[in-house]
């Protein structure tokens, strides 16, 4: 039995979202498929067709940007069968552009993101996060496995070791350049094999990950869309900068994913750890 950890970022631009987040969501090895041709059919309801087969992305900074929700308040909520029909011929390269369409995409667009998260509940989905708050904290030792990663991994360890049956947890991520997956895959490589607590938690998460395409990979396109929501909308701590109120239900739907148990951290017996850190 495994489970696996799909990854991605947000933020990494300092530019269009507030806060830097790396983000995983964990799938059971036997629910993977399962969720994955759900979520194929839910295009199809919301669009009309697989959105992503006239080469579009569906990536949660256009599906939940502001434009879209100012589109999809144009009009009154359309019925389904309508407004899956005029997205259907939005997304038509040959046909004229309509306010009906657009606001019928825009409100299927949001329709799609919020039966995502959905799906996960229903498939007992569990999400992992790191947010970094200040990124001048963050050490920038090109040999070390970043902070962000750490308690990534850590919470991931955690989760896996709580389950009787100990499976083993797979790690893939967003492709990167071939660069920055090299570097990745070195620091991971040293902190598996050459930290402590790196050795001790490659027992239960397989130290080597997959690097797959994010526009192929359901998986990973589920986890964009919840690496954006934190990054806008999660705030504890040290996180204080401002939020977007139209992505407050979204956030609701993100955190009854979190996983929450306890360890003896230190002097505290009992420690209790969320499945997102604010480093």
């Amino acid at each position: 039995m495994a489970y696996f950890l799909f990854i991605d970022e947000s933020g990494q631009d300092h530019h269009d979202s507030p806060y830097e987040v790396l983000a995983g969501v964990t799938i059971k090895d036997e629910d993977l498929w399962n969720l994955i041709k759900t979520i194929h059919d839910l295009e199809i309801t919301c669009f009309g067709k697989r959105y992503r087969n006239d080469k579009n992305e569906i990536k949660a900074r256009s599906f939940l940007k502001r434009k879209t929700f100012r589109l999809a308040n144009q009009l009154p909520p359309i019925p389904l069968i309508t407004r899956t029909e005029h997205a259907r011929k939005a997304l038509d390269p040959n046909l004229p552009v309509t306010k009906l369409g657009l606001t019928a995409l825009a409100q299927a667009k949001l329709d799609y993101a919020k039966q995502i998260f959905e799906l996960c509940i229903r498939f007992r989905c569990k999400i992992f996060a790191s947010i970094i708050a200040d990124p001048d904290t963050i050490p920038s030792d090109r040999n070390m496995l970043r902070k962000d990663y750490v308690y990534l991994f850590e919470r991931f360890y955690y989760f896996l070791e709580d389950k009787n049956e100990q499976p083993q947890g797979i790690v893939v991520f967003d492709e990167l350049d071939k660069t920055a997956s090299h570097l990745v895959l070195s620091q991971m490589d040293r902190y598996f094999k050459s930290t402590l607590k790196g050795r001790t938690r490659s027992a239960l998460i397989i130290p080597e990950p997959f690097f797959v395409h994010s526009d192929l990979t359901t998986g990973i396109q589920i986890v964009d869309f919840i690496a954006y929501i934190i990054s806008w909308n999660f705030r504890a701590g040290k996180l204080v900068k401002d939020c977007r109120g139209e992505l407050d239900s979204y956030l609701e739907l993100v955190k009854s994913m979190r996983y929450i148990t306890s360890r003896e951290i230190g002097d505290i017996q009992k420690c209790t750890v969320w499945s997102i850190a604010v480093v």
